[in-house]
């Protein structure tokens, strides 16, 4: 299992186009992904679970994963992240 915590640099936080990115990029993998929030935890791949956590834009996040390619998923998901949710 592998772990990363993460503060959501854009302006809107983990709105519905940001989750939508999210669940897309997270259900390229094999491994078990879930998010946290101030305690509270939901499936990295659910986009109602995401949205589900109210994550602004400033707080915290934590990104767990858990199973074969999760050092590659942990990766993907952290740099979408830090890009602010944009593909380039």
């Amino acid at each position: 299992m592998v772990t990363k915590n993460l503060v959501l640099t854009n302006e809107e936080g983990l709105h519905a186009r940001a989750a939508a990115l999210f669940v897309r990029t997270a259900n390229r993998f094999q491994s078990e992904i879930t998010l946290s929030l101030d305690g509270e935890e939901v499936n990295g791949k659910s986009i109602i679970g995401i949205m589900s956590l109210g994550a602004f834009e400033g707080e915290e996040i934590t990104i767990k994963v858990d199973g074969p390619d999760e050092d590659e998923a942990i990766s993907s998901l952290a740099n979408l992240i830090e890009n602010k949710f944009i593909i380039s």
